[in-house]
């Protein structure tokens, strides 16, 4: 949908060294590589946010805030904690609002170490229609992530496909939120009456 090629932002929820939620995001960024996007990988690892407080901020709060706002697609990647997102995804998500992600293109990804994921998603998809941002009905959600992630990657193919379609669309839709201004300078994206 943009014109430039697609700014796509993954944002790792875990903190853990041997992220399976890490790795799966790679997997998504090297999908969406592929497609034509440019990709960056937001490690709160690296970042080492503050607690949210109105009143501080600092270089880092500063650096995510500013990747998330130039970014047209970002995906949002977490571990399944009793049920929900982590705490430190929460966390940035705080430290960012509307002026961040309204009318960004968001791609949702939950690990599990269970059997039953998808709670976490649903969180978030109500976080990111606060925020105004557009997410794809593409999700992925892994369940009983120590046998499908290992540290040399993504071990089965129904869920590489899965996060591979993900990557694609995070640059195929980019942008999304602007298709009627595109469509009227478009006539190819024009209906008739």
């Amino acid at each position: 949908m943009t014109s430039t090629q697609p700014r796509v932002v993954a944002l790792c929820g875990s903190l853990r060294d041997e992220s399976r939620t890490r790795i799966a995001l790679k997997h998504v960024l090297a999908a969406a590589t592929e497609a034509g996007g440019s990709t960056t990988l937001l490690d709160l690892r690296a970042l080492e946010l503050p607690t949210l407080n109105a009143e501080t901020g600092g270089e880092n709060v500063e650096r995510l805030t500013e990747t998330i706002a130039e970014a047209d697609s970002v995906v949002l990647g977490t571990p399944n904690y009793h049920g929900s997102y982590s705490g430190a995804l929460k966390n940035a998500l705080d430290h960012c609002g509307r002026e961040e992600l309204a009318d960004t293109t968001v791609g949702l990804l939950e690990v599990a170490g269970g059997k039953f994921p998808g709670t976490a998603l649903a969180h978030l998809r109500a976080v990111c229609r606060t925020l105004h941002a557009w997410t794809l009905p593409t999700e992925v959600a892994i369940p009983n992530s120590h046998t499908l992630i290992t540290d040399s990657g993504v071990q089965d193919q129904s869920t590489a496909d899965r996060l591979d379609q993900l990557g694609r669309e995070l640059v195929t839709y980019a942008g999304v939120a602007h298709v009627p201004e595109h469509s009227r300078s478009d006539p190819t994206l024009q209906t008739s009456d």
